[in-house]
Parts: C-alpha cells; sequence; structure tokens
C-alpha cells in the first residue's frame, strides 16, 4: 500500500512539474528574470548546503557516535551501491541533465531533465509570442488536469501511509537499532537543530517564524515521514506556498529546482554518516579529508530526488569518490537506513519551503500580509488560487489530511 501510494504520486510529478515550469516562465516578464531567479535560488541552496554538510561534520566531531562500536556486517551487501557510485562520475551527473528526447525527460521521471527540457521550451514559448498561444493554453490545460488528478490520488493518502508505517514498524521493530540508537538519535537531533536554528534564523530574517511555517504544513510533513519521500509532499507544498502569498512563478522556478538542489537532510546525513563509518572501522579522517568529503559531497547530493533511499546511493559516491576503504562499512546503515531516511525527506522538505519564500521575498513578489494571516490561521488567498483540489482552475478549495 505505501509503495503503490508513493509510485502512485511519482507518476504525476514529471507532468506536473513541466507545467509548473513552463506556465511560471510564462508568467515571468522576460527571460532575463528567469534566469536571476534560477541564479538566486542556486546561490542559496549552495550557502545553506554547505551549513548542512558542515553541521554533520561539526556534530560527527563532537558526539563520535561510532567510536567504540562493534558491529557486523557483510561488505557484499553493499557492492551493487558501490557499482553505481563508481559510474556516477561528474561528467555523467552534468551530462544527466541533458536528455535523450524531450518527450523521454517526463516519461522516465528524471526531474533534472524535466527542468531542463520545460526551461528549454518555456523559454521558446516566450520567445514565438502569439503563435505559440495554442500549445501554451494546452499545457494550462493539461496543467489544471494534473491538479485534478492529485486531488483524486491524496484521497488514499492514509492508506498510502498506514502501509508505510505498518511495514516499517512490522518489519524492523525496534530490535534492529541496537548500538545504532546512537547514530539515529544524532542524526535526528543534528536536522532538527538544522531546521530549528539554520532555516529559523533565515525565517527569523525573512520575516516569519519556522515553527508556525511548519504548523502550516503540518499535514504534509505527516505524509512525508509515512512515504519516507518528500516528492509526495510536492503538489501540496506548490499549492500552499502560493496560498500563503507566494509569487506564483517563483514557486514554479524555485521548488522543483529545489527537490535536486537543495536536499538539507541528505547534506547532513551523509557527512555524518561517513563519520560514523570511519570511526566504527576505526579509520582517522584528517581535516583535509574532512573537508574534501564536504565539497564531494556537495557535488554528489546534486541530482539526487527525494525518493525513498536516495540519500544511500549519495553516500556511496562520496566515499568512492573520497575513501573507498570505506565504502563497505555501509553495509553497517542498511538495516537503519529506513529510520533515517524520513528524517532525511522531513528535512529536505522544509529547507525547499523555507527556500521557495526567501526567493519569492527577494523577488519583491511575497505577498506579507497574507503570510501573517496564513500563518496565524487567519485565511490566505482565494481558494481557488490555491487549491490544491483544480489548481488555478477554479476547482474546490480543500487540503489533504493524513
Amino acid at each position: 500500500m505505501g509503495t503503490g501510494f508513493v509510485k502512485l504520486v511519482k507518476s504525476m510529478i514529471a507532468p506536473l512539474i513541466f507545467c509548473t515550469v513552463f506556465s511560471g516562465i510564462l508568467h515571468v516578464q522576460s527571460a532575463a528574470k528567469v534566469g536571476r531567479v534560477a541564479l538566486k535560488a542556486l546561490v542559496y541552496f549552495e550557502v545553506v548546503s554547505t551549513f548542512a554538510l558542515a553541521l554533520g561534520l561539526l556534530v560527527g566531531n563532537v558526539v563520535k557516535p561510532g567510536q567504540g562500536a562493534h558491529i557486523q556486517y557483510d561488505g557484499k551487501d553493499v557492492e551493487k551501491y558501490q557499482k553505481q557510485a563508481q559510474n556516477r562520475t561528474e561528467v555523467d551527473l552534468v551530462l544527466n541533465i541533458i536528455p535523450t528526447t524531450l518527450v523521454s525527460a517526463v516519461s522516465e521521471g528524471e526531474i533534472l531533465q524535466v527542468l531542463f527540457v520545460a526551461v528549454l521550451v518555456g523559454m521558446a514559448a516566450m520567445i514565438t509570442g502569439e503563435r505559440a498561444t495554442p500549445f501554451v493554453e494546452l499545457v494550462d490545460a493539461v496543467g489544471c488536469i494534473m491538479s485534478s488528478v492529485v486531488a483524486i490520488v491524496m484521497k488514499a493518502a492514509p492508506l498510502g501511509a498506514f502501509g508505510a508505517m505498518a511495514f516499517t514498524v512490522g518489519t524492523y521493530g525496534l530490535h534492529e537499532l541496537g548500538s545504532l540508537l546512537v547514530l539515529i538519535l544524532t542524526f535526528y537531533l543534528t536536522s532538527i537543530s538544522f531546521v530549528l536554528i539554520v532555516l529559523g534564523a533565515i525565517a527569523a530574517v525573512s520575516g516569519f517564524n519556522i515553527l508556525r511555517f511548519l504548523w502550516y504544513l503540518k499535514d504534509e510533513l505527516v505524509l512525508v515521514v509515512a512515504t519516507s519521500s518528500s516528492e509526495s509532499a510536492l503538489p501540496n507544498l506548490m499549492a500552499k506556498l502560493r496560498h500563503m502569498g507566494c509569487s506564483e512563478s517563483v514557486v514554479g522556478l524555485v521548488v522543483p529546482l529545489g527537490y535536486s538542489f537543495n536536499l538539507d537532510g541528505t547534506n547532513v546525513y551523509m557527512t555524518l554518516a561517513t563519520l560514523f563509518i570511519a570511526q566504527a572501522m576505526g579509520v582517522s579522517l584528517s581535516l583535509v579529508e574532512q573537508l574534501e568529503v564536504l565539497l564531494v559531497a556537495m557535488l554528489t547530493s546534486k541530482g539526487a530526488s527525494g525518493v525513498a533511499g536516495a540519500g544511500f546511493i549519495t553516500l556511496a559516491s562520496t566515499l568512492v569518490a573520497v575513501r573507498p576503504e570505506l565504502a563497505p562499512g555501509m553495509a553497517m546503515l542498511l538495516g537503519v537506513d529506513k529510520f533515517m531516511s524520513e528524517c532525511r525527506a522531513l528535512t529536505n522538505f522544509c529547507g525547499n519551503g523555507v527556500g521557495a519564500v526567501v526567493m519569492s521575498l527577494w523577488e519583491g513578489e511575497l505577498d506579507k500580509e497574507t503570510m501573517r494571516q496564513t500563518l496565524r490561521g487567519r485565511g490566505g488567498r482565494s481558494a481557488p488560487e490555491a487549491s490544491i483540489d483544480g489548481g488555478e482552475c477554479g476547482g474546490p478549495a480543500g487540503d489533504m489530511h493524513v
């Protein structure tokens, strides 16, 4: 039930992102603004990601969760991750942005490729002008239909959440934690600290309270926890951001971009897990090597989507690039990775939500009064404009509840 629900949501992500980004570009007055927003977003993502990576290193060195751990593991369990990581060179990461065909980007569900195609086609439509009107209307119609499909699928969210959580508890229970409990607790506390301190400071400077913001997104956060995937709540996040006063064009560009370039939870996990493995295996990493881990992780984390378990592949890529002898130690984390994937997804989700609000503010397209009223539970923009049940097509209003 859980896997089926996540697959169902994922099947809609690519066309929904294409329509949203395409429409967002067409709402922008000039191509120069599209490039400016994207550049600002990428700079912001890199700065915040660096804080996340550095926080993971700092906590790992202070707490030393892997020190004294005596965990039996079989390195053969992680051979498939090592092989996938070895194939992920820097050139491959860049070339992966370019799809085989314009249609394959959407059909294969590669978010980076969908972004590339959406921006390319959106720019072309902007240049073409009035002759592109029929195609623009078609994309808008498809976007409205996809919003309605999302509304239908979200009716099954409680069943998907129930199935995912029941499977996790029934399969793993608490006995799997054992000596890894320290790592899990450390990771959760580090991620919570990142959200409340780093993202909280960014939110405070931007004029809103991080706790009120998280409460506003509580339904989506529950869904992310249940499915271990931040993608499952992407449509709802975009709708709620528009509802609280964020610019439609900025949300349409920044949120999909953030799902590939702003993975704060994954970044915290990679540096903290790397130090845990090194400490558990008795391998000492110098300051220079730890900085190398930070720089490599900054690259390998790009393009990892919000799908459950994606952080494991990026961790393998980082270890293979820095200290290959540490890669077999990933087997120590296999049994408990499920428990940490929820926290990764939650942190990624929160980071992307805050990032979209900040970008709207920087562009001068944030309705601050609407934001204040919405976060205080006193309304927001008109229901049809922000509704998930029909997007901007005038469907009935309503948020998904789990």
